[in-house]
């Protein structure tokens, strides 16, 4: 099967300068909040669930297929690890590895509107796959739980350059209910592939995927 699925906080705190000479006040904690999620692009709940993802950071969890298709088989019973594994202020990292195979990563940054998903492929020599760096953008706030990453224009020239003209359609979504469960999905009419992580127990790290 095709290789699946594999998407960052910069936000100033302004200073009102007061009228009186050499006076200078400090916005309230509710109207400072509210212009450091304007500055970073984050709707409040894009903000919960960046925050839900950085508290992820450094730990690697067990996934299993939780639903997936005929073409998904090659996922069936594997042993599958998906590790927070680089955290930065507007980037973050996500190695996942199913058994042996280690060429998948999903990074997902903060933008100036809100956040991005993308898949970064590589071969065990770490070279980019040919089908790599797909994904998309937020278009809605979402919830404080689920994120939703409609395939972007890049992706969709991407796919059809690669005769896969169905995956324009792909919406791909990262769920996360903390100390319970981190979810995966990728979901297009007649299709939905997903991947449920355990978060109440951490395992041992995987090696670093190709390429990083």
């Amino acid at each position: 099967m095709t290789k699946l699925p594999r998407l960052a906080l910069t936000a100033g705190l302004a200073l009102l300068i007061g009228g009186g000479a050499g006076c200078t006040s400090e916005p309230a904690a509710d109207e400072t909040e509210a212009e450091s999620v304007e500055a970073a692009g984050l709707a409040p709940a894009q903000e919960a669930w960046w925050e839900s993802l950085r508290g992820l950071c450094g730990e690697a969890y067990a996934g299993v297929l939780a639903h997936g298709e005929e073409a998904d088989e090659a996922f069936a019973g594997r042993p599958m690890t998906m590790h927070v594994r680089r955290c930065e202020e507007s980037r973050i990292e996500i190695p996942f590895h199913v058994a042996e195979d280690r060429s998948r990563t999903w990074v997902v940054s903060r933008t100036e509107t809100g956040l991005e998903l993308k898949h970064d492929h590589r071969h065990e020599d770490g070279a980019e796959d040919e089908v790599t760096w797909y994904g998309g953008h937020t278009d809605s706030p979402g919830s404080a739980v689920a994120q939703l990453f409609p395939a972007d224009e890049h992706s969709k020239r991407l796919f059809a350059e690669r005769d896969l003209p169905q995956s324009a359609a792909n919406v791909w979504s990262l769920e996360i209910v903390p100390g319970e469960r981190l979810s995966y999905l990728l979901r297009r009419p007649g299709r939905h592939f997903q991947v449920d992580f355990d978060l109440t127990e951490p395992v041992e790290p995987p090696p670093a995927p190709w390429g990083h």
